[in-house]
């Protein structure tokens, strides 16, 4: 079967502006930020999520949308509809579209609608903003696991789908939930962070994949690519609105430190614009109670451990090991 433009999600509102403006942009003034209506936390991706307080924060983060006035709206809309006539999208292989409909379970909830209108964000973003590499990755970035120990496919089909997928797209497909689950980590940023200075230097990476934990290695080119695509994949996480005030979100905080990463080693191949939050903690539009209001007021360093520890166990769950070795050249 062919992918017609009536099969394509239509993206939410937070994720055209991000589509056809190129950035990781902050809403605020434009949206009310609403809690979602008998929100279930066991409905998506963080399902696998354990501890009452890491849940709480979890369902806090996620479990809200964003109400879009109508003036902002209709003008997201002009220029998301502006942007996919001046970059139609590419069509995807008939055959690895029937593997993905017919050998793959994506019956779960996003953040922000289904998990496939997360994964089509990223491959329309990636269609427009990073042009120079495969958007085919950025559609298949989770298929071999998401950071929470959900999968789309058992390992046992890992054969089939890489006979679908070129050289390049399978080694990026299996290696994304890995590079992942290392930046929430920690360690992995710390040691780029220490060789800025030298990027040229990064020779290769070994790591364990997600899904089976057989040894995989990528070249310090492709790590670098795989960062790019990392950064495209979080800004679908960002808070739509008050910056200021969610400083604190785990994958705001990644975002930033990764953005900063990668464009002080001059390695940010993808458009990305992205403008710091300034000015007083602000809850403009926003409705909260008590208690989600203090989740936003857990120290930056706190929800940064909190992140690298439930990684951790995750993967311990499932016999993944999160070493890694870099060779420098």
């Amino acid at each position: 079967m062919k992918q017609s433009a009536a099969q394509r999600p239509d993206p939410s509102y937070q994720r055209k502006a991000a589509i056809a403006r190129g950035s990781a942009l902050e809403h605020t003034g434009k949206v009310l930020i609403q809690p979602i209506p008998d929100f279930d936390l066991d409905r998506t991706i963080f399902k696998t999520l354990e501890g009452k307080l890491a849940r709480f924060v979890m369902s806090a983060r996620v479990g809200k949308e964003a109400r879009w006035l109508p003036s902002a709206a209709r003008a997201v809309q002009a220029d998301y509809e502006a942007a996919r006539a001046a970059h139609p999208l590419p069509e995807i292989d008939p055959e690895l579209m029937r593997f993905l409909v017919d050998e793959c379970d994506f019956d779960v909830e996003h953040a922000d609608g289904s998990f496939l209108d997360h994964l089509y964000f990223c491959f329309e973003y990636g269609v427009q903003h990073y042009p120079q590499r495969s958007p085919l990755v950025l559609l298949l970035h989770s298929i071999l696991g998401t950071g929470t120990n959900t999968f789309a496919m058992p390992a046992s089909k890992i054969p089939a789908l890489r006979s679908l997928l070129s050289p390049f797209d399978w080694t990026h497909t299996q290696a994304f939930p890995s590079v992942l689950r290392l930046l929430y980590a920690g360690p992995l940023r710390h040691e780029l962070r220490q060789n800025l200075h030298r990027p040229g230097a990064l020779r290769s990476i070994r790591l364990r994949r997600v899904i089976d934990n057989e040894p995989i290695e990528l070249s310090g080119e492709d790590l670098w690519i795989a960062l790019n695509y990392q950064l495209i994949h979080l800004i679908d996480f960002l808070p739509a609105a008050n910056w200021t005030a969610h400083q604190n979100d785990t994958s705001f905080i990644l975002f930033r430190d990764l953005y900063s990463l990668l464009v002080q080693a001059r390695q940010c191949e993808a458009n990305i614009g992205y403008l710091p939050a300034s000015g007083p903690r602000s809850y403009e539009g926003e409705q909260h109670s008590l208690g989600t209001w203090l989740t936003t007021c857990i120290p930056v360093p706190v929800s940064e451990k909190m992140a690298a520890r439930s990684v951790a166990r995750f993967s311990q769950r499932i016999g993944h090991s999160l070493e890694y070795s870099i060779s420098w050249g």
